[in-house]
């Protein structure tokens, strides 16, 4: 396999442990997730490996199975191509990628590309954190909360990618365990820049927002708010749920971009057409320094 002329590589691996029952969804899922990073900065999946671990001696290999062709049907829609990988013995299931992707070299997105006067879009909703956590504890119409969860998290941010390609956005990244707020305050430190995100056109899934109101959120979600909490200001008689919700720990979430104004119908209406989420929840300001990093109204 001859490695694409004019392109740089990108590489990235990801693996966890399953967050749905279903082997099959959690190799998609885990495989999505792994994918993401390469479409976060506009490139293209080339190779992937497999990264395994399995109790063999418990568990029947018809769930390993299950798991990697999950996976590798997820990176045959992804257009990559699975190139072996390895795998270990091992108490408990883990499942992941090591990937390879081409960018165009000096045409990329990253994390320090947020501009003044940028809106971000958001292309999945929040609250797969949630949804995992209810799933663990057996809690009434898991198999409903199971089939949401695999909907949105086993969903590749494929054209995301493509629109950030296309528009040569510079500003964009992948929502996964540090939560939007987390993950949006590395860009606003790496960008030198404030954020003020609207929480009500936040998109959240409903069944998440009802548990996290009885008080079913990850460990993660409430260790992200209280890591972030020196540089967020938020306004007052703001939806506590909500706002908790903005730091839930996403497994395989969408991607933020930062999109300038005059491209911002434009993206949009290519991600709509895509059938794809294209909230626009913010926007990008110059630095304030009486004001938090991330203002939440």
């Amino acid at each position: 396999m001859t490695f694409p002329a004019g392109k740089a590589l990108v590489q990235t691996v990801d693996f966890f442990t399953p967050i749905v029952n279903n082997p099959y969804w959690f190799g998609q899922i885990a495989a999505a997730n792994a994918l993401s990073d390469v479409y976060a900065m506009g490139g293209e999946p080339w190779s992937c490996m497999n990264l395994v671990c399995f109790p063999i001696k418990k568990m029947p290999q018809e769930v390993l199975r299950a798991i990697l062709e999950g996976g590798r049907d997820k990176i045959k829609e992804a257009g990559a191509v699975l190139a072996g990988g390895h795998s270990i013995e091992d108490d408990e299931i883990k499942y992941g990628l090591s990937v390879s992707g081409v960018v165009e070299p000096g045409r990329f997105a990253t994390n320090k590309g947020l501009r003044p006067g940028d809106h971000l879009l958001l292309t999945k909703p929040l609250g797969t954190g949630v949804l995992s956590t209810a799933l663990k504890a057996k809690w009434p119409g898991s198999q409903d909360l199971e089939q949401t969860l695999y909907h949105w998290a086993g969903r590749l941010n494929k054209v995301g990618g493509w629109v950030i390609r296309e528009l040569g956005l510079i500003g964009a990244t992948d929502i996964t365990g540090f939560g939007l707020g987390g993950h949006l305050l590395e860009m606003i430190r790496a960008s030198k820049v404030r954020v003020e995100l609207q929480l009500d056109r936040v998109p959240m899934l409903d069944a998440a927002v009802n548990l996290a109101g009885m008080g079913l959120l990850p460990a993660g979600s409430f260790a992200n708010k209280k890591f972030c909490s020196s540089l967020v200001e938020t306004a007052e008689g703001l939806d506590e749920v909500k706002v908790d919700l903005v730091f839930d720990a996403q497994t395989s979430g969408g991607l933020i971009l930062s999109v300038p104004e005059d491209k911002l119908s434009l993206a949009r209406l290519m991600l709509e057409d895509a059938g794809e989420l294209a909230a626009d929840i913010g926007q990008v300001w110059p630095i304030d320094e009486h004001r938090g990093r991330l203002i939440i109204k």
